[in-house]
């Protein structure tokens, strides 16, 4: 169920031979997003439960899912930025259809990230699947 630009990343990483070519790929597509406007840099949008300084400012507009998000650590930006792939353009029902753990298993990012990344990305997810859930 995964968009086409989450696709494209599976594709980007069938091609990579280690993992840390795809780790400075993730923090690459970090590097690329537009950094989050400070003024929403708010409690609201901090994410608990991450190691690091983390906002996500999620948008619904009819019906349909997206996020812009920021964080002070280059990986976990890289992260928000393949959630953003992930998530955006979704409608709300879909959002929570999707299994972000398999998901992010394709990529093999369960197992090469440092239990509190992978604590703040299940944070990310969750909040995702929760703003995408209050709006149902």
């Amino acid at each position: 169920m995964a968009s086409a630009a989450f696709e494209e990343i599976v594709e980007d990483f069938e091609f990579m031979d280690d993992w840390e070519d795809r780790y400075r790929h993730v923090i690459d597509l970090g590097k690329d997003m537009e950094p989050l406007d400070d003024a929403l840099k708010v409690p609201a949008t901090k994410v608990d439960g991450c190691a690091s300084q983390v906002w996500l400012h999620p948008r619904i507009e009819g019906g349909v899912f997206s996020f812009d998000g920021d964080s002070d650590a280059m990986i976990v930006r890289g992260l928000i930025a393949v959630l953003r792939c992930l998530y955006n353009g979704l409608s709300v029902a879909d959002v929570a259809a999707v299994d972000a753990r398999a998901e992010m298993e394709r990529l093999g990012m369960n197992e090469h990230l440092s239990s509190q990344r992978s604590n703040g990305l299940r944070a990310m997810i969750e909040r995702i699947h929760l703003v995408a859930s209050e709006a149902l």
